[in-house]
């Protein structure tokens, strides 16, 4: 999964959740392995929305727990 677009989507979450690039891959989970809470989470959105200009729906979020599974969710919408 090694292309640009996860490229971009890795430099949000890096800077928004304030962790280290190697920590951001597909199978990190944001509660476990990156310490983001739920208000986190909106913040990236908000900030992947900006980057990728996609609109991501609140409800789209449920289920939604690993770095893998919010860039699939981002990348559909390209």
């Amino acid at each position: 999964m090694p292309d640009a677009s996860f490229d971009k989507f890795k430099a949000c979450a890096i800077d928004v959740l304030q962790v280290p690039a190697d920590k951001v891959v597909p199978e990190a989970r944001f509660g476990d392995d990156l310490d983001a809470d739920s208000l986190d989470l909106v913040e990236l959105v908000m900030a992947l929305e900006e980057a990728f200009d996609v609109t991501v729906d609140e409800s789209e979020l449920e289920g939604i727990e690993t770095v893998g599974q919010a860039y699939e969710l981002i990348s559909a919408k390209l």
